[in-house]
């Protein structure tokens, strides 16, 4: 009867997780999940709807971000709600700020009148600047998806 232990993992052959052109090619292929959207409707699409979806990508983001080298469920999870807290989507707005064009700033300032509700945690304003990165995900997502990769690519997610 052959054993079922699992042979050790051979770290060395894997992509080194700081080249992050896997995931733009990841990130890329993901547009066939949507449908074409109209500038009109871009428009008609609210902040907090754009939002919605930035958060969702963003996540995808983290999670392919971390999914090598090959770790435990436990280990994925820490790793990616430090970064999906808002704290840290606050700290990686402000990194991308000068990094932005008029049409994306723009955006983020919708994404930051958007945010509502009264925060319990932390100051509003951190609320705010998560909002505004993850309207600004959800806006590129559906309008650029090249340059929603390059964007994200300047994010330093941190490593364990």
């Amino acid at each position: 009867m052959e054993s079922l232990e699992e042979e050790p993992i051979d770290r060395q052959d894997e992509p080194p997780t700081s080249d992050l052109s896997w995931l733009q090619a990841c990130l890329a292929n993901t547009v066939q999940l949507h449908q074409e959207i109209s500038p009109t409707q871009m428009q008609q699409i609210s902040p907090a709807a754009l939002a919605y979806v930035g958060d969702a990508i963003y996540e995808l983001y983290a999670r392919m971000f971390y999914l090598l080298p090959l770790q435990r469920l436990e280990t994925y999870h820490r790793l990616v709600v430090a970064q999906v807290r808002a704290e840290t989507q606050a700290l990686h707005l402000r990194s991308l700020i000068p990094h932005l064009r008029e049409a994306e700033l723009e955006i983020v300032r919708r994404g930051r009148n958007a945010s509502t509700g009264r925060p319990k945690r932390l100051a509003p304003e951190i609320y705010q600047q998560a909002t505004s990165l993850e309207t600004l995900i959800g806006y590129l997502y559906l309008t650029d998806i090249a340059r929603l990769a390059e964007l994200l690519q300047k994010l330093h997610l941190e490593q364990e």
